[in-house]
């Protein structure tokens, strides 16, 4: 049995500017990292002939199947087409967090499949050539309005700028901090349920029908990068960081009205007026996670008053797409 460890992520900043409808004419970046929450697929081989399928995928239902075109499950379909395998395996999938909650899952989904039948096959995939894979199948094989970003965290790992020049054509730049500096970050951060889940891919559709009119948001979004990664990299309070995080939270509601939402709102002014210098809810908005920036001595108050909501601690600069069994 083949087990593989894929990691969920959190963007901090640069969202929205990896798609090629934008940074094909304007250049992107995303800064964020892998965090150190994970989705798991098993892969083994099914004896099929001493059963009535060839093929078995466990997730939240359990599917038998004869053929391949049999399969409902479409993502998990036409990946074990892309690899060329048809008949004969066993996948099971189980993850530390509900899916469609911002944190890049539908991507590691991918990323994780593809590592873990290109093991079953006996073949190793580099991070580089995973990225890739994962891009392509969610962009041109299931034609998913995605960006890039989750999957090159995915396959990547680490606490990273990515930098996106052309279709396809991305930089992977490890933030260059101390391990105490990555920790004080670590130990700044906050993240909140918000109790919602919803399908990323068919609010990014909508924004990117509207691209003309986000357009300069995005590139103020984009701006925001570098700003944050001198936060980060310099000698200056990490609280600098915490307050851009703000900004580009701001920009972000405004580049689709499904962004936020009221109780969204009141979570987010919760969390600011208890003490946190800056936050975002991560992924495409409309539900998820909320991610705030917190000084260690904000962090009491900051919690008693979002006591209501689930906090889930994690940490961050988690490595990437891993094979922990065979």
């Amino acid at each position: 049995m083949i087990i593989i460890r894929t990691p969920l992520r959190v963007s901090f900043f640069g969202g929205g500017t990896d798609f090629p409808d934008f940074f094909s004419q304007h250049g992107g970046a995303v800064l964020g990292t892998a965090i150190d929450k994970y989705i798991y697929h098993t892969v083994s081989h099914l004896p099929s002939w001493l059963f009535d399928h060839k093929i078995r995928f466990a997730y939240r239902k359990v599917e038998h199947a004869k053929s391949l075109d049999e399969v409902e499950h479409r993502p998990f379909r036409e990946i074990l087409r892309y690899c060329g395998v048809h008949q004969d395996v066993e996948v099971n999938l189980a993850s530390d967090l509900p899916s469609f909650s911002g944190l890049g899952s539908s991507s590691s989904f991918t990323v994780g499949l593809i590592k873990g039948i290109r093991a079953f096959q006996g073949k190793h995939i580099g991070q580089d050539e995973l990225a890739r894979s994962a891009i392509h199948v969610e962009r041109d094989v299931l034609r998913e309005a995605v960006g890039q970003q989750d999957q090159i965290f995915a396959s990547f790992g680490g606490l990273n700028v990515i930098r996106f020049r052309g279709e396809c054509d991305f930089v992977v730049e490890r933030v260059p901090v101390s391990q105490a500096r990555t920790r004080e970050l670590g130990d700044s951060l906050l993240l909140y349920f918000t109790g919602i889940t919803r399908r990323a891919h068919e609010m990014e559709a909508s924004k990117l029908a509207n691209m003309e009119r986000i357009r300069d948001n995005l590139k103020k979004m984009l701006l925001l990068v570098d700003r944050a990664y001198d936060a980060l990299t310099g000698n200056r309070s990490l609280a600098e960081f915490g307050k851009l995080l703000h900004e580009t939270w701001i920009e972000k509601k405004q580049l689709d009205p499904s962004v936020s939402a009221p109780m969204i709102d009141r979570l987010y002014e919760t969390g600011i007026t208890a003490g946190a210098l800056g936050g975002k809810l991560l992924g495409a908005g409309g539900g998820g996670f909320m991610l705030f920036f917190v000084p260690p001595e904000r962090q009491a108050a900051v919690r008693a008053a979002l006591s209501a909501y689930h906090e889930v601690p994690f940490g961050i600069n988690a490595p990437g797409s891993t094979v922990v069994h065979s």
